[in-house]
C-alpha cells in the first residue's frame, strides 16, 4: 500500500495561491482586452504582485497564457511510461483523459481567447507538439516498429487531430465543458474508432 503525499506546507500553499491568482487575473485581462493588449504590468496590478515575481512563476505572458500544458506533458510522459503490463498507447491515453477532465474555468476562457486568434492558435499547436512525439514513441513500442516506420507518426497526427476536430466542434459562446458522462463518451468514440485502425495496422504484419 502506498504511503499518502504528504500535505504541502505553508510556503508551498502560498506560492501555489499566487500563482493561481495570477492566472485567474491574467485570463480575466485576456479576455476582457485581448491577449495582445494585455500587459505585465497589468497582470501584476491585478495579482497586486511586483512584476518580478510575475516572471519568477512565468518567463513570458505566453507562459501565462499556456499555464498547464508543461504540466500536462510531464503527467501524459508518466501516464505512457508507467501503463501496465498488456496496456497499450491508446488505454492509457483514454485513461490520462478521463483523469484529466476537469470544469477549470481557466481552460474554457483559453479556449475563447486562441479560438479567436489565428497566431495564438499556431503557438498553442506548436506547444501541444512535444505531447504528439510523446504519443509516437509509445505507438512505435506498440508496433514494435522501427526508426524509419513511418505509422506511429501517422496513429499519432490521427489522435492529435480527431482530439482537436472534437474541441473545435464546440461553437458555444463562451464555451461550456462537457459533462464528465458525456466527454468520457466522446473519448471512448473516438479512442473506438482509433482503435480500429492501430489493430489493423497490427494486422497487416
Amino acid at each position: 500500500m502506498e504511503a499518502p503525499s504528504p500535505s504541502p506546507g505553508l510556503r508551498e500553499r502560498k506560492k501555489q495561491k499566487t500563482r493561481d491568482t495570477i492566472i485567474k487575473v491574467a485570463m480575466d485581462l485576456f479576455a476582457e482586452q485581448g491577449y495582445e493588449h494585455t500587459t505585465i504590468a497589468e497582470i501584476a496590478d491585478a495579482a497586486e504582485v511586483s512584476r518580478r515575481t510575475i516572471f519568477v512563476y512565468f518567463p513570458s505572458k505566453e507562459d501565462i497564457l499556456f499555464y498547464d500544458v508543461p504540466e500536462v506533458h510531464e503527467r501524459l510522459a508518466q501516464a505512457l511510461r508507467e501503463r501496465p503490463e498488456g496496456a497499450t498507447a491508446l488505454d492509457a491515453l483514454r485513461e490520462f483523459i478521463v483523469r484529466s477532465i476537469s470544469d477549470d474555468d481557466a481552460h474554457a476562457v483559453r479556449k475563447c481567447i486562441v479560438g479567436g486568434d489565428e497566431e495564438l492558435q499556431r503557438r498553442e499547436r506548436a506547444r501541444l507538439a512535444p505531447l504528439e512525439e510523446l504519443m509516437v514513441d509509445a505507438i512505435a513500442q506498440d508496433l514494435n516498429a522501427g526508426p524509419d516506420d513511418i505509422r506511429p507518426q501517422i496513429v499519432a497526427a490521427s489522435i492529435y487531430a480527431a482530439f482537436n476536430a472534437l474541441q473545435e466542434s464546440d461553437h458555444a459562446v463562451p464555451p461550456k465543458p462537457f459533462s464528465l458522462d458525456r466527454a468520457t463518451e466522446v473519448i471512448d468514440e473516438v479512442i473506438s474508432f482509433l482503435r480500429g485502425g492501430l489493430e489493423a495496422l497490427r494486422a497487416r504484419e
